[in-house]
């Protein structure tokens, strides 16, 4: 488990069981903790230490430290309590799992490994807010070394903070090269109505093409495409934006769009409908024709 991201309204418990792994050759103590965490300036940032704050101290562990045989595994169960009282809102915080290592002869230096899980914990009633994002504009670029890279503008358009991931692929190049699909870099984390950047290097021996760039970003379940015509400069140098070429609409988005047709044309039939309605002329009365005696 790499995160745990839930809406829980005030009064709510859940159980998470975190499982922790020893990939070495020797038994390891493992302490477990919970530790504060912000989000600032697009990236997920750690407390320090056993920092805390509001959701750690909603955080019980049913084991603070854990023996772990080599290559073996343990299991730590953490429980959320929210307040009954908690006010409406995003917490963010990390479950740590962390080993000393002892100082090697002749060194005063202790090193400490830790892992964790991160939590983003959204608190009100209700059903939970609707994750989204929208993809900006490409600019291609290449460092003073020559380096190329493609930067991505992003905006949280939905209610809950986006971890953003994805790829770069390039294609239609001189004499229909391809390249790709390269990373974007990893940790660009964004808070609802935040707009950030990600950044994806190339190789440097790519040429300057021109290009049709294909970015495939992703937050969870939430999947966004763009497609765009660019062209790198030279080294040291910033390029035009690319010419967007397609957009792949989010479901909300073609969801309210396709809704919107089919109203219209819904209306359109019935309002055709009502018109050979008043313009067809009204049925003779049939006459009757008393029976024969």
């Amino acid at each position: 488990m790499r995160y745990i991201v839930d809406h829980l309204p005030p009064g709510t418990t859940i159980k998470r069981q975190l499982l922790i792994t020893n990939r070495t050759d020797e038994a390891r103590r493992i302490d477990v903790y919970p530790a504060a965490a912000t989000l600032e300036g697009s990236a997920f940032k750690f407390g320090e230490g056993h920092a805390e704050n509001e959701l750690t101290s909603w955080i019980t562990l049913d084991q603070s430290a854990v023996e772990v045989e080599p290559w073996g595994e343990a299991r730590v169960r953490a429980t959320v309590t929210v307040p009954p009282k908690a006010s409406r809102g995003e917490r963010y915080g990390v479950v740590w799992a962390s080993a000393t290592s002892a100082p090697r002869a002749g060194g005063e230096v202790t090193q400490i490994h830790r892992v964790g899980v991160r939590m983003y914990l959204d608190i009100g009633p209700g059903g939970e807010p609707a994750s989204d994002f929208a993809i900006g504009d490409l600019r291609p670029a290449r460092s003073p070394e020559g380096v190329p890279s493609v930067t991505v503008q992003v905006t949280n358009t939905g209610g809950r903070a986006i971890d953003l991931t994805g790829t770069v692929a390039l294609s239609d190049g001189p004499a229909g090269s391809r390249a790709g699909p390269f990373p974007v870099g990893q940790g660009v984390t964004l808070p609802p109505g935040a707009a950030g950047q990600v950044v994806a290097r190339l190789p440097a021996d790519l040429s300057n093409g021109p290009w049709k760039a294909e970015v495939h970003l992703e937050s969870g379940l939430v999947k966004r495409s763009v497609t765009a015509q660019i062209r790198f400069p030279d080294p040291g140098q910033a390029g035009r934006k690319g010419s967007v070429v397609s957009r792949m609409l989010s479901p909300w988005t073609l969801g309210a769009t396709v809704g919107a047709l089919l109203l219209i044309t819904g209306l359109a039939v019935l309002l055709l409908r009502s018109r050979r309605s008043r313009r067809s002329p009204a049925a003779a009365p049939r006459e009757r024709v008393p029976a024969g005696r």
